[in-house]
């Protein structure tokens, strides 16, 4: 029973951490910003003649209304999961050596993305592809808001440029899924019984050591009754991939619980608006011009290279504003 009490009061203090910091996500950039605005008002009075100091202010006046801007986005992101860290996946569609090299480029587009918001990056499980590229990889984003900001990125994504791989330079199209999946924390109970799944392990892939190629150190959980399946090979200890795995596989059961729970209320209020999973969402035009065009919002960018560097915050505000 001391156990069972010690347990639990460990899982409420837990709770209140995560709430606090959650809170913190919120209160601490309004007070910063408020004390900024404020700093720069009182130096207006100041400026008088100098010119690079008018210029300068500006420039801070401009700072502040950028991150106003993604406070007033952030608003949007109200929802049960949204502050959560989050699990991104990607995964190439039909077409071989071009669909794998698409998922490839897309995957350092979105870890540029994330590196440019501060979050912590990493690698959960990669599949690398026959030729080039990566046939799927899953990347855990940890920071603020990791999770509401790119649910806006769920869908196939659509790629038209001349080849690489074609000799006779022609036209290519090809497709990659891009999943979204938030971290669910331990004081969230979501039970999985050893009868629901089936665990096989497998060797890792990729670069890794001599340990990680030659034992079955790779591990992948499917979920039978909904059809799940989460990978991990980033460990050299199977039990560690396997840890991570369950952590993964609860977290999609919790998301898709979510997930038919909003489905039956937007029914009953007779909302129309959804972006079902595996809709085109976006088109990438390399050639014969150059842009990035959302199917949903309509906001496009024709610096496609801005884009791919992780210039995506534009894309995913206007979803927020629209669906968020």
């Amino acid at each position: 029973m001391q156990a069972s009490h010690f347990w639990d009061d460990k899982n409420i203090a837990q709770s209140v951490i995560n709430e606090c910091n959650e809170l913190k996500n919120w209160t601490v950039p309004y007070r910063d910003l408020t004390r900024r605005l404020d700093d720069t008002v009182a130096l207006l009075s100041e400026v008088s003649e100098d010119e690079n100091f008018f210029a300068e202010l500006m420039l801070e006046i401009d700072s502040i209304e950028k991150i106003l801007s993604d406070l007033e986005v952030r608003k949007m992101l109200s929802g049960e999961l949204d502050a959560k860290n989050c699990y991104l996946s990607i995964n190439a569609g039909a077409g071989g050596t071009e669909a794998c090299d698409w998922a490839l480029m897309l995957s350092r587009m979105y870890q540029r993305w994330a590196t440019k918001r501060g979050w912590k990056v990493e690698v959960i499980d990669t599949v690398e592809g026959e030729v080039v590229g990566i046939k799927s990889i899953t990347f855990k984003f940890t920071g603020p808001f990791a999770y509401g900001y790119s649910k806006a990125e769920k869908g196939v994504h659509r790629l038209v440029r001349i080849s690489p791989f074609d000799s006779n330079a022609k036209r290519h199209t090809s497709f990659a899924s891009v999943d979204a999946t938030p971290e669910i924390d331990d004081d969230i109970a979501i039970e999985i019984r050893p009868d629901q799944i089936r665990v096989d392990t497998y060797r890792a892939s990729g670069a890794g050591g001599q340990h990680v190629n030659k034992t079955d150190s790779a591990v992948r959980i499917t979920h039978l009754s909904s059809g799940i399946v989460v990978s991990c090979q980033s460990e050299r200890s199977q039990i560690s991939n396997r840890e991570t795995c369950m952590k993964l596989l609860r977290a999609k059961l919790y998301e898709k619980e979510i997930m038919e729970r909003e489905s039956k209320l937007q029914e009953f209020a007779g909302e129309k608006k959804e972006i079902a999973w595996g809709s085109q969402i976006r088109n990438y035009v390399f050639q014969p011009y150059t842009l990035v065009k959302d199917t949903r919002t309509k906001y496009e960018s024709g610096n496609i290279q801005a884009v791919m560097d992780g210039d995506l915050d534009d894309f995913i505000n206007a979803y927020l504003k629209e669906f968020g």
